[in-house]
């Protein structure tokens, strides 16, 4: 029996149940494990989930080489985004030993002042984010700091957080070595410089936004100077004990944003980062290399070993700040299977659920009464968020309304950027904002700001769905698959 005739008589129950267990197994995780509930628990309720829709689907006469196959070609579409966040790994490893994210971090500190902290603060975490392509990272490392600094200014913490998480999203959201960003073209089926490129359009014009707000909430507030130099010497003390800092060490990104502007494939952009990475650490930071290498080695071994390690995984630099050497670690290939294993399974429940006709059932429901672009779209933006509610995971929210709405776009004419667009606005940047999702438990443990103290004030988190919803609501540039925008 066809994927397509098991949605005859499929009550809208039958449907959403894998989805309810799942969000009932994903609560759980949560529940008992946290933040660390992506890290194996929500890969295994993805993997039971697909199991009781497979079931239900194969009681309907759905045969299991129609399941085989459609989890084959679902994992297919991710094998380029699976490709890059390898590649993503070993250049973060090898960026760290270069020097290059020290810099970026050692300059963007240069800037803080007590009246523009809010502002300083977004754009250091959006610039971060975007070279590192983590928002988890940046939260995780230059964030704590941030938190620390403008407590001690007199600022409030809600504000703090908002605009760390806000830069840190926009970064994340823009950044070609994002997961969320890679992943969201594979689901729709674009690829990654168009998906980043038409992204532009609603995330710029929220970040601005956002930067507007932080901007006169600082301002206007009662900011005390004296605290920010001192840090940013500490840091910078302990930075440049290791490496050596200078402007040079930007040729290897400045080179890898030119590769993506002049649109060479992300992949073979970011493989030429990572030896171009690997080759700066090798000019520049020779004791480094030895470090990394570690054992008696002459410097060209060891450059050959230092790289590969760096490359492949974890790394660490031991400075004798404790910032900076929380800062100065990767994880490299190894570092980025986790989320790897996460994006396989999120894939095969998503197959799973079309080939047994639940994505079909559940679509007819949300698209009953849906007759206009901006309908489809809103309807798209709404079912991200639930997601996000519901399943406590931001992957789910991109995967899983990608494969139920992508039919119903390409039924409208519209191009897959479209979609890849709105999932990413409602489905990435959301996800932060609840508090029983893995990315709002993860971000409230690391900031020490409870998610409902932070969330109000994540202003570009707020403004990003919002503008998908303006810019399909008034038509400003969708795109059609016949290439003409209207």
């Amino acid at each position: 029996m066809k994927a397509s005739d098991s949605t005859k008589n499929m009550s809208l129950f039958v449907a959403l149940f894998p989805v309810i267990a799942l969000i009932a197994m994903l609560a759980e995780n949560v529940i008992w494990f946290g933040e660390d509930s992506s890290y194996g628990s929500n890969q295994m309720a993805l993997l039971m989930a697909a199991l009781i829709a497979g079931g239900i689907g194969m009681y309907r006469g759905v045969k299991w080489e129609a399941i085989r196959v459609a989890i084959s070609t679902s994992i297919g579409q991710a094998t380029e985004a699976i490709l890059i966040l390898l590649l993503i790994g070993a250049l973060a490893g090898t960026w760290l030993m270069a020097g290059i994210i020290p810099a970026f971090i050692h300059y963007g500190l240069q800037i803080l002042q007590p009246e523009i902290f809010l502002f300083a603060a977004t754009v250091i975490c959006a610039v971060l984010s975007l070279a590192t392509g983590s928002s988890w990272g940046t939260v995780g490392t230059v964030g704590i700091a941030l938190v620390g600094i403008g407590t001690a200014l007199g600022l409030d913490q809600g504000w703090i957080a908002g605009a760390i998480i806000s830069g840190a999203y926009f970064g994340d959201k823009l950044s070609p070595l994002s997961d969320t960003t890679n992943l969201a073209p594979a689901v729709a089926g674009t690829d990654l410089i168009t998906h980043i490129k038409y992204m532009t359009i609603t995330t710029i014009p929220s970040f601005i936004i956002a930067l507007l707000v932080f901007l006169f909430v600082g301002l206007g507030g009662n900011a005390t100077s004296g605290v920010e130099a001192g840090f940013a010497e500490g840091f910078g003390e302990a930075v440049n004990g290791m490496f050596n800092i200078h402007p040079g060490l930007f040729i290897a990104p400045t080179a890898v944003l030119v590769m993506i502007a002049k649109k060479v494939p992300a992949a073979p952009a970011l493989f030429i980062g990572v030896l171009l990475g690997a080759l700066t650490a090798v000019i520049f930071q020779p004791d480094v290399i030895m470090v990394v290498a570690g054992g008696d080695l002459n410097f060209a071994a060891a450059s050959y070993v230092a790289s590969m390690k760096a490359m492949s995984i974890d790394t660490a630099y031991v400075t004798g700040n404790a910032l900076a050497d929380q800062l100065l670690t990767a994880g490299g290939m190894k570092g980025m299977m986790n989320t790897i294993w996460l994006i396989i399974c999120a894939m095969t429940f998503g197959a799973v659920l079309q080939a047994a006709g639940m994505l079909k059932r559940i679509t007819a429901a949300l698209l009953a009464g849906v007759n206009s672009v901006f309908g489809l779209i809103s309807r798209t933006v709404g079912t991200c968020i639930a997601f996000n509610i519901l399943a406590s995971d931001q992957y789910i929210a991109i995967v899983v309304p990608g494969k139920m709405f992508s039919e119903a776009f390409e039924d409208k004419g519209l191009a897959p950027e479209n979609l890849s667009r709105t999932l990413e606005d409602a489905g990435t940047v959301t996800s932060v904002l609840i508090p029983w999702n893995t990315c709002g438990v993860a971000q409230s443990g690391i900031l020490g700001v409870a998610t409902l103290a932070y969330a109000p004030y994540c202003i570009f988190n707020w403004v990003s769905p919002i503008m998908s919803l303006v810019v399909a609501g008034v038509g400003y540039k969708l795109k059609y698959k016949d290439g003409k925008r209207r």
